[in-house]
């Protein structure tokens, strides 16, 4: 008769064998939360896309995307633990240091806002520029949003203060849309398709584009890294594996972005992000798809600039000693290149 193993042998092996099957499904076991500052903007188009191309699936991780209306709502969720990581814009990154929290970005989508600051059909014949916000209400999607700051930076390069101006936080999408065409704001940052949709019925003109890499360099002096998935730093050390899986993603769909029209990409979104009209949000895309970088990679001058904005407002920057090459990282991008 063959004898049975003793009983605290047996369970050791078993444990070992559980310790083993945990360790080599680590990777995928976790989830992992990633908040889009609005996703159906098509600032963030790549994020969506890569979901709908099936590469976040290929990472094998167990990828959440939810979506927030302003992305300083999404830092604050990332801040409490709530979420791994923001796809939003980058200088959070900078204004974070400044406040002593160290996060960075791991993959920079592009190289441009892509927003326009609009000015109601009614209120078009007293705002000519960003020197007429005086006595104005301006529309951003949240206070401390990135929509706010370069909405801050174009009235002080005009000459006027903060305290001239009153800013509202409108959301974005439909409710941007009620609050311009309701007379609650006068003028607004806002991005597409919800710029398209709002200038196509002559609710609205343009004031300031900044929708393409050559209309941002003329406004603010240099390419402007805007959109991007930016992490806390201590995460991304912890999770070098996890992360470069979701930067490779990315990285994949932003080639696919480069090499496909805009008619293809829209092809491949949900039909609710052009809300009927297919066609229009074809030719908002179309004519802003250079604001997307080709690889990933975060423009070389991108970050001083961004950075000289936020000097020009911000308190919280200003007078601080901010080490730029600590908010992002190109180690993830080129390792996905290869």
């Amino acid at each position: 008769m063959t004898k049975l193993p003793k009983l605290s042998t047996f369970l050791k092996s078993l444990f070992t064998l559980i310790m083993f099957a945990i360790s080599t499904n680590s990777i995928s076991a976790e989830k992992i939360i990633l908040i889009v500052g609005g996703m159906e903007k098509q600032i963030y188009l790549p994020v969506k896309l890569a979901e709908r191309l099936g590469y976040l699936k290929e990472t094998g991780l167990d990828i959440e995307l939810l979506s927030e209306p302003s992305g300083v709502n999404a830092v604050t969720e990332m801040l409490s633990g709530a979420a791994q990581g923001v796809v939003g814009f980058y200088d959070h990154t900078i204004d974070l240091q400044a406040r002593g929290k160290q996060v960075q970005s791991v993959v920079q989508f592009s190289q441009a806002p892509g927003e326009a600051i609009l000015v109601s059909k009614t209120a078009s014949a007293h705002i000519k520029s960003p020197a007429d916000f005086k006595g104005k209400t301006l529309g951003v999607t949240g206070l401390g949003s990135s929509t706010n700051f370069l909405t801050q930076f174009l009235a002080s390069k005009y000459g006027v203060k903060n305290s001239e101006y009153t800013t509202l936080p409108v959301g974005s999408g439909s409710t941007f849309i009620a609050a311009m065409t309701q007379k609650k704001i006068d003028a607004g940052m806002t991005t597409e398709p919800t710029i398209s949709r709002l200038t196509s019925t002559g609710a609205a003109s343009i004031l300031v584009d900044l929708r393409t890499l050559k209309a941002t360099e003329a406004a603010l002096g240099g390419a402007y890294p805007g959109a991007c998935l930016y992490m806390p730093t201590a995460w991304v050390n912890s999770h070098k594996e996890q992360v470069q899986k979701i930067v490779t993603a990315f990285v994949k769909t932003l080639a696919y972005i480069q090499t496909h029209s805009a008619q293809e990409i829209a092809d491949m979104m949900p039909p609710d992000y052009y809300k009927a009209n297919k066609q229009q949000y074809i030719d908002s895309l179309s004519a802003s798809k250079d604001m997307f970088t080709a690889d990933g990679i975060m423009p070389e001058s991108g970050p001083a600039t961004v950075l000289n904005v936020l000097n020009g407002f911000n308190k919280a920057v200003q007078g601080k000693n901010i080490n730029l090459s600590n908010t992002y990282t190109t180690e993830f991008v080129k390792a996905a290149r290869k």
